[in-house]
Order: structure tokens, then sequence, then C-alpha cells
């Protein structure tokens, strides 16, 4: 992690755990408490508190890539205070995973391909997420529902 306000982008924390190289990150608040999470190569999805710099938990049940994960702040909001993390895979699946609790919530499993790129909507609190995969599809999907809306069809390489 990089002081963005240093001019010479001193490092202040590095987190490790991964064995191979991480594809995506995001960061959060929830609580008041301050997150990181990563997913990699390697397979799995890392959370750690970053106050403390400490892992707090592992998601392994990938059985390929992680190439995406995004904190989630439609479950945080409108779930009972689950916090959620979404995260894509070279295994064509989305998974919301409750890493509080240990709990995978969801899947979505319609892609035929990899997924490389996951986003959540901007509006009505991110219930919905956008997907892109490589069987050259995006998809619409509704959080609260679990259903994929709509198909975009026509792309190369999304």
């Amino acid at each position: 992690m990089l002081d963005p306000f240093c001019s010479t982008s001193k490092l202040l924390k590095t987190f490790i755990g991964h064995t191979s190289y991480v594809w995506s990150i995001d960061c959060s608040i929830f609580d008041y408490d301050k997150f990181i999470c990563s997913g990699s190569d390697d397979c799995t999805v890392r959370v750690w508190d970053i106050e403390t710099n400490k892992q707090i938990n592992l998601f392994d049940e990938h059985s390929n890539h992680v190439y995406c994960v995004k904190f989630s702040t439609y479950h945080y909001y409108n779930n009972n205070d689950h916090n959620v993390i979404c995260f894509s895979s070279y295994d064509n699946t989305i998974r919301f995973w409750d890493y509080k609790n240990n709990q995978q919530l969801q899947i979505f499993n319609e892609h035929t391909n990899w997924v490389g790129g996951i986003e959540f909507s901007s509006f009505n609190g991110g219930r919905y997420l956008c997907s892109g995969s490589s069987d050259n599809t995006m998809r619409l999907w509704d959080i609260e529902t679990s259903k994929s809306l709509h198909i975009f069809n026509g792309h190369e390489n999304t």
C-alpha cells in the first residue's frame, strides 16, 4: 500500500500471503474498519485488516485463477450488515462471499468461459452487477434475485 499524498510514493504496508501473482485488489470501510481484499492466480481470495496488517480470512474454493474482486456495498446496507466480496474467476463463475461469517452466499454460473471483469452499479445501492467474459458476452445481473437480466452479445475479447 502506497501513501498517495507523498511525493516519493512511500511504501506504507505490504500484505503477504498469496503464492502467485495478484490480479485484482479492492479497499473498503465497513463498521469503521478498513479492509483490503485481493484475488490471485493461486486461486484464492484473501482479506486483510488494513490497520493491523493481518489476514482475517481466506477463500480457497475456486478451482482456477481469481481475476476480479470487489466489495459489495449492496449486501452490507440491504442484507443485515453482511460483509461481502464479489469475485470472478477463470472457472467461469462469479461468487459472493460473506468474509466475516466465512459463508458463500451466491454463485452466478451462466457464463460459458472465464469471467475477467465485474462492476457494481452506481445506482440503486449497487444492486446490479455487470460482468465481462471470454465467452464474448457481458451480462447484467440483479443481485437481489440472482438473475441475469440481459446478455450483451457481439463483443470480441471482453
